[in-house]
């Protein structure tokens, strides 16, 4: 019996030492750090030259691609945000070779860095590579994101929050569209609702202007890629698109319930509901 369990120990650990064993390691490393590099500026050669043509390709959303949308995708991506910086790199980085044919294990950090704020997000990924004619390229590939700290998420709204209430106040419309999602909507307390377009050319034009606006008592609720916040507002308006103008005589004070949703690494407010006291 001691003997039957020494053979099986040992092919155990002889077929181990073969997995683990990766000769091109040091080739598929340096293939996967380039890769990264250029995927943070939309390079399409690095893509098309680490992509095999017959990848299939599973995302982190569920979604199931081929080399050719990718592409499609990478050619067709808008040009790159003034300001905002998109980088990738890898974390604790594992290759088994078995001939020609490698796996690569890795975990993904991705950052967006913008000048007022910084989002990261991780993902466990794994690669099956394939020599062909000397060149290893990726024929599949699987991305797993991975849940978001709730304590940075926190952090990270708190700014944001405090950050939409000065610039409604200061009626900095640029910044609110690049805040509010395009479905954003503003259900008052009256139940009227207000689009994004609408609030938007409100404080464009001084038909809505506050003279007043300040948040208390905030809280956030994390849920992954959504988050809730939720506070008491005081604020004051010195004009109100109600048609012929007006203004609060005297301050007030509002709860307020605002939805966000994570979207390529930019917190998007979705949903603003308010309540006057």
């Amino acid at each position: 019996m001691l003997r039957l369990l020494s053979i099986v120990a040992l092919l155990f650990v002889s077929t181990t030492a073969f997995a683990q064993t990766a000769p091109d390691a040091a080739e598929l490393t340096k293939l996967l750090n380039d890769f990264l590099a250029g995927a943070g500026r939309n390079d399409a050669a690095i893509h098309d030259r680490f992509w095999a043509e017959d990848l299939i390709y599973t995302g982190a959303a569920g979604r199931r691609v081929t080399k050719a949308d990718i592409m499609k995708d990478v050619r067709s991506a808008p040009p790159s945000t003034p300001g905002q910086t998109i980088s990738y790199s890898s974390e604790d980085v594992r290759i088994q070779q078995y001939g020609d044919t490698a796996v690569v294990a890795f975990r993904l950090v991705s950052r967006v860095e913008k000048p007022d704020s910084v989002d990261v997000t991780h993902y466990f990924n794994t690669g099956t590579f394939l020599k062909r004619d000397s060149k290893w390229q990726v024929v599949s590939w699987q991305a797993t994101r991975l849940p978001r700290d709730a304590g940075e998420t926190t952090r990270q709204l708190l700014l944001i929050n405090d950050k939409l209430g000065k610039a409604t106040l200061a009626a900095d419309v640029k910044t609110l569209e690049e805040m509010l999602d395009e479905t954003f909507i503003w259900t008052q307390d009256s139940g009227f609702e207000v689009t994004k377009k609408q609030f938007v050319d409100h404080l464009r034009t001084g038909r809505l202007k506050f003279s007043q606006l300040e948040n208390r008592n905030v809280m956030v609720a994390p849920y992954g890629e959504t988050a809730i916040v939720r506070g008491a507002t005081v604020r004051r308006r010195s004009a109100i698109p109600s048609g012929n103008g007006g203004a609060d005589a005297a301050p007030y004070t509002a709860f307020y319930t605002l939805n966000f949703v994570n979207k390529g690494g930019a917190w998007k407010a979705v949903a603003l509901h308010t309540s006057r006291q």
